[in-house]
């Protein structure tokens, strides 16, 4: 059976998991904590835990669809106050247990997710960031969304953040460690900020995987294939092995749409480059207000099950 950790955050970290937990897999997710925005800020914030939101969406993703499907919607379940009671529901078992990781540990019981999920640090950490202009950003908040044309020079932890030994332990033993997309500089970098990630990952002899984002945005917006690769891989520390990189055309007027917000499809840079596996692993998921493009859990799944 193969062991494949997963390394992420936010949607594109769930969509992935949500196409493996149906393959025949043993999975562990390891997720970023530098989230401050939202439900994760206001209970940071007011209880010192760790941000939850990340860990929420993959619990979810790995969540039972029969046995636990009432409490997968109750995870998911939003208050008019922006509070999630899945992240409520983590926060309280993290005070009962006296232990962030323990917490998530029993979360996940509740929902009988298939697989580990793991924080990928469990210090309390602030997200940074410093611009071509030499401005320092923030909070993973404002790192994320910074102003339009902003070009983000280094990304960094204060104070510094130090790997979760079971989330090491899980990369050092893994036969695939998948690098999923998501926001670049908000959730998927920072895990490669935290101290012995790097080392882990070169102690591990797993086919290292990445998985490149379908659109760019703020901080990224000239970003092609093989810009977000030398990024994600200079501060990861490593080469990764395969590149999974969607080829497929999304609809015209979901391609205007991401245009008219300066974002774009990511041009393939990469012709050249025999790690690239490429595929049509893009959908539209209608939404509120707008279309976004996600990758298609069960095709991109697929393709790492195959590697």
């Amino acid at each position: 059976m193969q062991k494949i950790v997963t390394i992420g955050g936010g949607t594109g970290h769930f969509q992935v998991l949500r196409g493996l937990k149906n393959y025949e897999c043993q999975l562990t997710a390891v997720v970023n904590m530098s989230d401050d925005g939202g439900s994760s800020g206001k209970l940071r914030d007011e209880y010192g835990v760790l941000p939850p939101g990340d860990v929420r969406q993959c619990m979810v993703a790995l969540a039972d669809e029969k046995k636990g499907r009432l409490l997968r919607d109750l995870f998911k379940h939003r208050f008019k106050d922006g509070h999630n009671l899945g992240n409520l529901i983590i926060t309280a078992l993290t005070q009962i247990t006296g232990s962030a990781a323990e917490g998530i540990k029993e979360a996940a019981k509740l929902l009988h997710i298939a697989g580990k999920v793991l924080p990928v640090t469990t210090d309390d950490v602030k997200l940074f960031a410093e611009t071509d202009d030499n401005i320092i950003l923030e909070g993973q908040w404002n790192v994320s969304y910074p102003e339009q044309g902003v070009k983000i020079k280094k990304i960094f932890f204060k104070p510094d953040a130090f790997v979760f030994k079971e989330a090491a332990d899980e990369i050092r033993s893994a036969d695939k460690v998948v690098i999923c997309p998501g926001d670049f500089y908000g959730s998927v970098v920072p895990n490669f900020l935290v101290k012995g990630i790097s080392e882990a990952l070169h102690q591990s002899r797993a086919l290292k995987i990445f998985v490149c984002n379908i659109v760019t945005k703020q901080g990224n917006e000239n970003f092609k294939a093989g810009d977000f690769v030398a990024e994600a891989e200079r501060y990861a520390g490593i080469k990764f092995d395969k590149i999974l990189l969607n080829s497929g055309l999304p609809p015209k007027e979901v391609v205007d749409t991401y245009l008219s917000e300066h974002s774009r499809i990511v041009a393939d840079d990469l012709l050249s480059d025999l790690r690239v596996v490429r595929g049509d692993f893009v959908q539209a998921y209608p939404s509120e207000p707008k279309t976004i493009l996600r990758h298609i859990p069960e095709k991109i799944a697929r393709a790492i099950i195959s590697l």
